[in-house]
């Protein structure tokens, strides 16, 4: 199976969100550690059931979508590349959280920002020579999820269908919800993270999250904090 590398977001593995949203997903994808008590009043096995594929991937805002390596390039070469472009570009201020459905999934959103979208961009255009191209099953299974003109246009061009004006920084909680489970769910998020939506985001690091092989869990292996020449 082929591994691939994924660049995102993700706050300080010490932080308070990161520490709420590893518990609220059962998995802390920096340590590993596994969270099985219940969250805000919600039984686990059903948050666990309503969080499978955002537990898989870690807490995070995609940046660059995982992507296997093309040839030639490792592991090794990535973190060079990100060593450098981190040195090259200061944190960006993404203001307070909010929880909204993005799409039927509980995520967490922030304000529209200029800055934020011309980096998200930046990131995605100085890393795409390192992405191998996608698999015609992969892309066959992309394109058929009712995209756009523009967005399979994106797909094609950078292996993922948000980027540029199509991109919406969002942090994932749980998969997409049935009408059953939204009200219950988004009623014990607004309760667990509670605490940590007056606190500002700073988007200060990027963060490489590891895919050993398909369908295993995503593991956060290193850190590149912005502006740290």
């Amino acid at each position: 199976m082929t591994e691939r590398f994924a660049i995102y977001f993700a706050p300080s593995a010490t932080s308070n969100l990161w520490e709420r949203a590893s518990t609220w997903l059962g998995r802390d994808a920096s340590d590993g550690d596994v969270f099985d008590g219940p969250v805000a009043g919600i039984d686990r096995s059903r948050l666990l059931n309503l969080t499978q594929s955002a537990n898989r991937y870690g807490f995070h805002a995609t940046i660059k979508s995982p992507m296997a390596l093309v040839d030639g390039v490792t592991e090794a070469t990535l973190r060079d590349a990100l060593s450098q472009f981190v040195a090259e570009h200061r944190p960006v201020d993404l203001g307070k959280p909010r929880l909204a459905s993005l799409d039927g999934f509980l995520a967490l959103l922030v304000d529209e920002n200029e800055a934020l979208q011309d980096f998200a961009a930046h990131v995605v255009e100085s890393f795409d020579d390192f992405r191998a191209p996608m698999s015609i099953k992969d892309r066959a299974a992309r394109a058929s999820r009712g995209l756009s003109e523009r967005q399979i246009e994106l797909l094609d061009a950078y292996g993922y269908p948000y980027v540029f004006e199509e991109f919406r920084f969002h942090m994932t909680l749980t998969d997409r919800l049935g009408a059953d489970d939204a009200a219950d769910i988004a009623q014990a998020a607004s309760t667990w993270f509670g605490p940590v939506l007056d606190e500002p985001i700073l988007l200060d690091r990027l963060s490489l999250f590891h895919e050993p092989e398909a369908g295993k869990p995503f593991r956060r292996v290193a850190d590149f904090k912005l502006g740290a020449a």
